[in-house]
Parts: structure tokens; C-alpha cells; sequence
């Protein structure tokens, strides 16, 4: 059974840094892509950063150079280190397969406010 449980969410001032981390239940978790996603209201769900089961990584353009997706292979967790936050960084994150399936977790929502 498929499962992912955000956590590490909270309220950061600009400029401000967080780290996502994200448990996931799936078997073979060491031979899949893995994805941090967000969503805004209204806005469709856009992946933020994958990390593939060989270590590679990409990002999206709106947050190359202050974001960095890792993962722990042992312990089936993949993280998200937030840097240089920006109040347009304020959504609910999520992570999934860089393939995403249909059952996701609660997410863990970010503010970044003054």
C-alpha cells in the first residue's frame, strides 16, 4: 500500500529557510523517481523538484537555485531543503512519484510572511 506523510511545514519570514521531509510506504521506493509538488488555489498541482532513483535531479525554474531535493534510500524519505523563501513560496507541498499516482498525502503547508 502506497503512502506518503508530509511534515516540516510552517510559517518562515522572507528570506527564511524550511526543510520538507516526507516518509513514504512503496515497495521498490529505491528504483522510483521522486517529486515535491504545490498547489495553489485555483492553480493546477506543479512539480516543484524531482530527485530520480539514480540521484539525478531537476527543478522548476521558479525555484532552481534555492531549493534542493535529496533522498534516503535506507529510510525511505525524501526532503526538501527551502531556501531564500519567498512569499510566493506560500502553497501546501506535497511529495509523490516523479510519475505521480492518485493517492496523495496531506501535504505540509508553507507560509512565508513578514
Amino acid at each position: 500500500q502506497v503512502e506518503f506523510v508530509e511534515s516540516g511545514g510552517g510559517l518562515v519570514q522572507p528570506g527564511g529557510s524550511l526543510n520538507l521531509s516526507c516518509q513514504v510506504s512503496a515497495d521498490m521506493f529505491r528504483w522510483l523517481d521522486m517529486g515535491w509538488y504545490r498547489q495553489a488555489p485555483g492553480k493546477e498541482r506543479e512539480l516543484v523538484a524531482r530527485v530520480k532513483f539514480g540521484g539525478a535531479t531537476n527543478y522548476a525554474d521558479s525555484v532552481k537555485g534555492r531549493f534542493t531535493v535529496s533522498r534516503d534510500n535506507a529510510k525511505k524519505t525524501v526532503s526538501l531543503q527551502m531556501n531564500s523563501l519567498k512569499p510566493e513560496d506560500t502553497v501546501v507541498y506535497y511529495c509523490n512519484f516523479g510519475s505521480p499516482s492518485t493517492i496523495w498525502g496531506q501535504g505540509s503547508r508553507v507560509t512565508v510572511s513578514s
